[in-house]
């Protein structure tokens, strides 16, 4: 079994589609480790703030399944794919970690540089992942959060969704 770290991200209807993307995450691969949400504003573009957080799990699925997976969960939250990068949405759920796999795999790069470009996804993986170590560059997630410019986490607020969110942890 492969150990799975993913991003949450929403600024449309926010806790309606993260609460959902939960859900669908836990039907399809059990049993989640949760990061607190956070609130963070739009990046690259003039947007709602989003709600933020990472989510873990287990499974046998390679990296190409998951991620079709998780692009049909997105799909049926109202994802557009039309949108530009830097755009509103529903829903993004991204791949960061597949256990220690570096490098492509089945079309992905991994582990996601996002890791350490933005707030938004290393304070969450801190979060619940804070002693296990990127797996380029050696370096726990804890301390690569201690290491973060302090400009990023100013506008970091932490939301409490009540259940499947906002407390850390497991949820089932």
């Amino acid at each position: 079994m492969t150990w799975v770290w993913v991003s949450i991200g929403s600024n449309i209807e926010r806790e309606r589609h993260v609460r959902a993307a939960l859900r669908a995450l836990r039907d399809t691969f059990g049993e989640l480790v949760v990061s607190p949400v956070y609130e963070t504003p739009a990046e690259g573009f003039a947007g709602a703030p989003f709600y933020n957080l990472v989510a873990g799990f287990g499974t046998e699925l390679p990296p190409g399944e998951i991620q079709t997976l998780l692009r049909a969960i997105e799909e049926r939250n109202g994802r557009r794919r039309d949108a530009g990068k830097f755009s509103d949405r529903t829903l993004d759920i991204d791949i960061l970690t597949y256990g220690d796999r570096t490098g492509e795999v089945d079309g992905l790069r991994l582990p996601r540089d996002e890791i350490t470009r933005y707030a938004f996804v290393l304070r969450p993986l801190a979060d619940v992942a804070g002693d296990e170590c990127h797996p380029v560059l050696g370096t726990s997630y804890a301390r690569l959060w201690a290491q973060f410019d302090p400009e990023g986490r100013l506008e970091m607020r932490e939301v409490d969704l009540g259940p499947y969110g906002g407390s850390g942890g497991q949820a089932s």
